[in-house]
This record gives C-alpha cells, sequence and structure tokens, in this order.
C-alpha cells in the first residue's frame, strides 16, 4: 500500500511538471507582445523595452520558465499586469465565488442523478426508468448557459424570485450570497445530473447480474435491501470517477456560466485575462485549473481502494 502510494505521488509530481511546461510554452506562443498591450501602440520603443525587462520578457525561455517555477513554489505567482496585484491574492478571491459555485453544483448533480439512476435500474425497461432515461438525455443535449439564460428569463425577469445576476459578497450575508449563486449552479448542475444518472443506472444495472446480488435475494433479503446494501455500494467506482470528473469540470468550465451571470468568479477571471493579455494571471490560472483536475483524479484513484476492498488485493 505504502509503496503504491509512493508510485502515485511521484507520477502526480512529474505529471504537474509536465504540464507547468506545457502551459508555459503555449502561453508564449500566444500572439501579441504583452509589454505593448499594457502600455497601448502609442508607447516609445525605449519605454516597451524598459518594460519588457522588467517582465523578464528580455530573458530566454528556459530562464522564464525556471523562474516561474520557482515563484509557484514558493508561493508567488507574479503581479498581475492589468490588475497590478498579486495573482495569487486574485486567485484566492475568485475562488470564494467559484468553489461554492462549484460545491452547490455538485451537490445537487448528484442528489439528483444517485437517486434516479438507482431508481431507473431497479425499475429497468419500465416506464420510470423510460421517463429518466428520456429527461437525462435533454439534460445533457441543453448547454449549462442556455439553461442559466432561461433561469434568468423566467425567475428573474418574469417571477421576480431570484437576482438575475452579480454577488453581492459574503458580508452580505451568507443567504444572500446563496441566492446569487443558486440559478448558476442549477445552469451548471443540470446536464451533469443528466450524465451521472446514465453512469449511475448503468453501473447498478451491471451490479445487480452479479452472483452475490442474486444470493442475497435468494436467502430472502427484499428488492430495496438487496439493492441498497449490496448493489450501490459495489457500483460506486464509476460514480465517484464521474463525481470527481465533474468537479473539476464544473469549476474549470465555469467561464460561460459565470460571465452569463455576471459572476466574479475564477472562470470569468480566466476570460478577462485572456482578453487583456495579462499572461501572468492566464498561465497561472491554467495552471491552477489543471493542478485541480490532476490531484482531484489522483484523491478519486486512491478512494478506489477505500470504496473496493478488491481493489486492495495485491497492493503493498
Amino acid at each position: 500500500m505504502i509503496s503504491i502510494l509512493i508510485r502515485r505521488i511521484l507520477s502526480l509530481i512529474v505529471t504537474l511538471l509536465v504540464v507547468s511546461l506545457l502551459i508555459f510554452v503555449v502561453m508564449d506562443l500566444l500572439p501579441g507582445d504583452p509589454a505593448a498591450i499594457v502600455l497601448g501602440t502609442s508607447a516609445s520603443p525605449e519605454t516597451l523595452a524598459a518594460l519588457r525587462t522588467q517582465m523578464g520578457l528580455d530573458q530566454p525561455l528556459p530562464v522564464r520558465y525556471l523562474a516561474w517555477l520557482w515563484g509557484v513554489f514558493q508561493g508567488d505567482l507574479g503581479q498581475s499586469y492589468t490588475y497590478g496585484v498579486p495573482v495569487a491574492g486574485l486567485i484566492a478571491e475568485r475562488l470564494t465565488v467559484t468553489l461554492p459555485l462549484a460545491l452547490m453544483a455538485v451537490l445537487m448533480s448528484v442528489g439528483i442523478a444517485v437517486p434516479l439512476g438507482v431508481q431507473a435500474a431497479k425499475k429497468h425497461n419500465g416506464m420510470f426508468d423510460a421517463v429518466v432515461g428520456a429527461v437525462s438525455y435533454v439534460s445533457i443535449a441543453v448547454p449549462a448557459f442556455w439553461v442559466g439564460l432561461l433561469s434568468i428569463i423566467l425567475f428573474s425577469t418574469l417571477l421576480g424570485w431570484m437576482p438575475a445576476g452579480g454577488f453581492p459578497g459574503w458580508d452580505a450575508g451568507l443567504l444572500a450570497g446563496l441566492q446569487a449563486l443558486l440559478l448558476p449552479a442549477i445552469a451548471l448542475a443540470l446536464p451533469q445530473a443528466g450524465v451521472l444518472t446514465r453512469v449511475a443506472r448503468a453501473a447498478v444495472l451491471d451490479v445487480m447480474n452479479e452472483d452475490y446480488v442474486r444470493t442475497a435475494r435468494a436467502k430472502g433479503l427484499g428488492e430495496g435491501a438487496a439493492l441498497w446494501r449490496h448493489a450501490v455500494p459495489n457500483a460506486l467506482v464509476p460514480v465517484v470517477t464521474m463525481i470527481g470528473m465533474q468537479f473539476t469540470f464544473l469549476i474549470a468550465g465555469a467561464v460561460l456560466v459565470e460571465n452569463v451571470f455576471n459572476l466574479p468568479g475564477l472562470g470569468r477571471l480566466a476570460y478577462q485575462s485572456l482578453a487583456q493579455r495579462d499572461i501572468v494571471v492566464m498561465q497561472d490560472v491554467v495552471l491552477f485549473f489543471s493542478a485541480l483536475v490532476i490531484v482531484v483524479n489522483f484523491l478519486v484513484d486512491l478512494l478506489y481502494l477505500v470504496i473496493d476492498p478488491r481493489l486492495r488485493v495485491g497492493v503493498r
């Protein structure tokens, strides 16, 4: 067990290093001069050269990459060209919106999808299964930003129940903050709930055909008890995999929804930094997204060993 944990941690570190190098190289290849964007087209060549030196853009690519990587290890993500503040503070500030939004969306997705998927598997080929299948396919096909626009029209414009966008800040109170994130969370959760419903249904159906489930029924265990005590726990591996993927997707993929609802989150920061050609912010935000995906997948991989003891066979 310890040896496989060490191997996976080493693999995690190597993957993060490779990803960081790719991010830095790709960002460097983007067209445009960051110094010219900051100063404008009317800046003199001498001023541009001075700013490029201040930004470190006159250094070779390997030197700039190692300096950036060393800063990341120290927690220094650099200074934003546009905002004039440390990037670490920007990311931390925007995470106070994006992280609760993603958590709300994941909880909604799991709360909707797992019960529906399990019941659809239980009533396989019945009317309930058909209805759940149709609804899940529709929710998968509908883009999250479109759900967001419809929810604004219905719940904000027509009914006036919810705010149409913006975020008052957590200083305004927990209820006000959650209310501002409710519609965006629903917009993010519905398409993901459709995917997770199909995964949960397929996983439970696959397990229900195993011998130990049939044996439990033959011993007199009720259908519901056999389902929740034996089938569902053993079907958790693909479900947990999908939940982990959804969480990282919801954080990294909230760009459109945050722009629809005008939320000052990490996705909106990524969009703004791309539009303003703020290279430092762009590469740090993309690195954060990538590291989050890698780390969550690593944790999900370890969670497999907890959920399914069969995976621990032969692990030392």
